[in-house]
């Protein structure tokens, strides 16, 4: 009789923990653990795909590099894109699709070379240069057809750590 009482106090404890702890497991499996810099966490520069409408929830401006592993030119710029990208965390998103590993991983976005480069403002809108910021760094402004409304702001090719700053600079990032 001690037995059975026992049970039907162990039994729903133990299947309450078993619930709990499916739970926590489910909604943490899919987080990477999270490194801190400067109290700022520290996000991921590598992407398989481009998804702003996740990347507008940080409120930063965006800046999202496509390229390939095979690439020299895109690997000749990837320690200066992992240097902006651990610097200005918490100021810009900054993330890296490789296109030939990822052929979807563009989505829309018009890619004919790569490395290419293409910023957003804080709020998703792509970013519109001054003249001479459009001039000096060669951007590329596509609008669409049927409004003739600003689509995508692209670079192709490298940027320097300077160049990247600079473009955030005229974002609105202090640097």
């Amino acid at each position: 009789m001690a037995d059975k009482k026992w049970l039907k106090i162990v039994a729903p404890l133990l299947i309450l923990c078993v619930v709990a702890g499916i739970w926590v497991f489910k909604n943490n499996q899919d987080k990477t653990p999270s490194e801190t810099q400067e109290g700022v966490e520290i996000q991921p520069l590598d992407m398989t795909e481009v998804d702003l409408e996740a990347w507008k929830a940080y409120g930063l401006p965006i800046m999202v590099d496509f390229g390939g592993e095979a690439c020299g030119p895109c690997q000749s710029m990837r320690p200066d894109l992992e240097k902006v990208h651990r610097d200005m965390q918490g100021k810009v998103t900054i993330r890296y699709v490789d296109v030939w590993a990822n052929p979807a991983g563009a989505g829309d976005i018009p890619i004919q070379v790569v490395p290419t480069q293409v910023f957003f403002n804080a709020d998703g809108t792509p970013f519109e240069p001054s003249e001479e910021l459009l001039q000096n760094m060669g951007f590329t402004l596509y609008s669409f057809r049927d409004t003739g409304e600003l689509a995508y702001t692209v670079h192709q090719g490298v940027l320097s750590e300077e160049d990247m700053l600079t473009i955030f600079r005229e974002m609105g990032v202090e640097a």
